[in-house]
């Protein structure tokens, strides 16, 4: 496919780029010719075609070429004269159907013409995205294109002259940017054989992929998709942004995930995200937990009661102390003995042993 041209030769370089070098080129409509960076089907562009008038035949009565402003994109000359014209329709024609086609067949014979670029776009497809390539010849020559072109009458009796583009199967170096390309005729031979109404020429020779070296392309702005963007900027080369494959970014992204993932903390197909408590918090758990014979009630129970405290007393404490440390002892034995329980567990274990043990108060109480 060939949707998109640079057209920006001036009318009189336009029979040379196409090897029209000799005799009298003449010219048809072409105050209508409009140079452009982005042209696309309704435009109009110059093409080369024989001239059967006579008037521009060359000095040795030879074959006589003109220069004619034409419409891109085909009206059939059977088109009903009410029909609104619709040039994308037919704005390319693949050569491996022109002599099948009644729109193309009947136009092989008489109506071969030349179409001079400097340069074409096509799209490359990357999922919803598409991005522009300006293709051109490395040292800057005028690209020719085979094409045929055909005549209609409207309904105001006005003749329009229209123009289509011979396609074919891309080369092998521009496959992966697209699987069309338009017929290049890289030298004089091949337009000679394009143009020449001898019974005898081969035209079909010519209608395949431009396949020398000399093709080149690099990508443009995607704003030139628009037939109303135009100027320089249309050729004008741009880096693409390419995707870091394995960056660092992503390396973290990908240890996070398994991080997070991890077996022991997914329960039917969900993640759990466990936090343990701090060492504070749980400070202040134990905390909460009944403490024997503290400072706190020691002083509560002096205060309390001054004149029942004696030796006996006294002693008596500390038979209640030496009671705790066995049972803080006999504590510390099991938990080397016992495998380490959880928690909570072990909270109420400590809450059971508290409960069993007397406090000084209760000793007091039961005097």
């Amino acid at each position: 496919m060939c949707g998109r041209a640079r057209c920006t030769l001036r009318a009189d370089d336009i029979p040379r780029a196409c090897h029209r070098n000799t005799g009298t080129v003449r010219s048809v409509n072409m105050d209508r010719y409009r140079p452009s960076y982005n042209a696309s089907p309704g435009s109009n562009l110059a093409v080369v075609r024989r001239d059967d008038t006579g008037s521009g035949a060359g000095a040795n009565g030879g074959e006589g070429y003109a220069i004619h402003c034409m419409k891109w994109g085909l009206i059939p000359s059977f088109t009903k004269q009410s029909e609104k014209p619709d040039f994308f329709k037919m704005f390319n024609a693949r050569s491996e159907s022109l002599s099948e086609k009644a729109s193309f067949r009947r136009l092989i014979p008489k109506s071969r013409c030349l179409v001079a670029v400097e340069g074409f776009y096509e799209w490359k497809k990357d999922g919803s995205k598409k991005q522009p390539y300006y293709i051109h010849f490395k040292d800057g020559r005028p690209l020719v294109f085979a094409a045929l072109y055909d005549s209609w009458k409207n309904s105001e009796g006005e003749i329009l002259y229209t123009f289509t583009i011979v396609t074919t199967a891309a080369s092998s170096a521009i496959q992966w940017l697209h699987d069309r390309m338009p017929v290049i005729l890289g030298d004089k031979e091949a337009t000679d054989t394009w143009l020449s109404v001898s019974s005898n020429s081969k035209f079909d020779t010519v209608l395949k992929p431009y396949e020398h070296s000399d093709l080149v392309w690099y990508p443009v702005t995607p704003a030139m998709g628009k037939p109303s963007f135009d100027g320089p900027d249309c050729i004008k080369e741009i880096h693409l942004k390419m995707e870091e494959k394995g960056s660092i970014s992503k390396f973290f992204t990908r240890k996070e995930f398994k991080e997070e993932s991890n077996p022991e903390e997914i329960t039917h197909g969900k993640s759990l995200k466990l936090e343990p408590k701090s060492v504070k918090e749980e400070c202040e758990s134990d905390g909460k937990l009944e403490t024997p014979c503290s400072a706190k009630t020691v002083d509560y129970d002096l205060k309390s009661e001054p004149e029942t405290f004696s030796h006996e007393g006294e002693s008596k404490c500390r038979t209640k102390r030496g009671c705790e440390e066995l049972v803080d002892s006999k504590l510390k034995t099991d938990e080397i003995v016992k495998p380490k329980s959880s928690p909570a567990k072990k909270k109420a274990n400590l809450k059971s042993v508290d409960d069993k043990q007397p406090t000084l108060l209760s000793y007091f109480s039961k005097e």
